[in-house]
């Protein structure tokens, strides 16, 4: 019986107290294949190191990495009707709502929030691609409008990231209404003079690229971005033609003069920094100067005492200094002039 307290119990014991590894821990990057750790992947801001692939982010991780030292306030959002269609395909509509809530943390894929960027204030929306696709329903339609809203009252540049897969089906007719009603509230910005700055990221599709998220003053785009109204099969199947390599990628946009600019990940903010006081003629602050550590701080050493000359030195008569001088050329003209004579 003793294999039983030496081997059995023993692997027993390890299977129970086995702690299985968290799912996230590596992930694996979807162009070459790279298992890369989260953390190292978290510090890059989710970009893949040695692909610089963009992975999509969530509100929170966005408006982290945007705003000053992450520092932001969240607007508070009107409250849409839940299910006025009462829809139902294979499952219940505010069944999927609830679940997506449930998992996102989030009323909606719709987040709006104020904060710093380079010191300068401005309103930002954040479309949530892991709430349900990042679809445009009527609370996100409202949340956009409330956003627009509120940067036209504070007079601030309004920026949005987009990221979705077009109009919520499950809403019908008035998802499809969102596209008018957020196309006027751009509209309010023009009228106030503020800047209205898109970021079009991975993906960017459906009714919400053939509306507001392409009535933007300027723009951007994440490096591999899809952007694009119907999916690239669709148009292949339409039109019977192959379509060219990149296609609907931001590069492919750029080149024929959709996007304006492609923006890597690490340079957004300073880049809409730049463009919000371009647009608004805002001067760039100067740069806090750093304190000076007292390490740094070396003392002098004190200066050694000279003796002065006497007072009575210094006040000489010049005239007299000068008489002095001319002394010994009279009295080598006198002897001179003596010899001259005994001669």
């Amino acid at each position: 019986m003793n294999w039983i307290n030496t081997v059995v119990r023993p692997k027993i014991r390890s299977i129970l107290n086995r702690r299985e590894a968290p799912e996230n821990l590596w992930i694996k990057c979807p162009v070459t294949g790279e298992m890369v750790f989260h953390r190292d992947l978290e510090n890059n801001q989710f970009v893949v190191p040695n692909s610089e692939f963009h992975m999509r982010l969530n509100a929170t991780q966005r408006f982290g990495f945007l705003f000053d030292d992450g520092d932001y306030s969240l607007l508070e959002l009107p409250e849409a009707s839940m299910d006025p269609l009462k829809f139902r395909d294979t499952k219940r509509y505010v069944d999927r709502m609830r679940d997506a809530r449930a998992k996102t943390g989030k009323q909606d894929s719709v987040s709006v929030a104020q904060g710093t960027v380079e010191g300068l204030l401005l309103t930002a929306a954040v479309q949530d691609f892991t709430f349900l696709g990042g679809s445009l329903g009527m609370a996100a339609g409202e949340a956009l409008i409330t956003g627009m809203l509120r940067a036209v009252e504070d007079k601030t540049p309004f920026v949005l990231f987009t990221a979705s897969g077009g109009a919520r089906m499950q809403e019908g007719i008035l998802s499809l209404m969102q596209m008018p009603r957020t196309t006027v509230a751009v509209q309010a910005l023009r009228e106030a003079g503020l800047p209205y700055i898109l970021v079009l990221t991975d993906p960017t599709t459906g009714g919400v690229t053939a509306s507001y998220a392409m009535l933007g003053d300027i723009h951007l785009a994440e490096p591999g971005a899809l952007i694009g109204f119907a999916g690239q099969r669709v148009i292949e199947q339409t039109i019977r033609e192959k379509l060219p390599e990149g296609f609907q990628r931001a590069e492919y946009l750029k080149e024929h003069g959709m996007v304006d600019m492609v923006v890597h990940r690490h340079d957004l903010p300073s880049t809409i920094a730049r463009l919000c006081r371009f647009f608004t003629n805002t001067d760039t602050p100067e740069p806090k100067e750093a304190p000076v550590p007292m390490a740094d701080l070396v003392e002098e050493e004190p200066v050694e005492a000279v003796e002065e000359a006497p007072v009575a030195a210094q006040a000489a008569d010049p005239a007299e200094t000068v008489a002095a001088e001319d002394e010994p050329k009279a009295t080598d003209e006198a002897a001179e002039e003596t010899s001259n004579n005994k001669g």
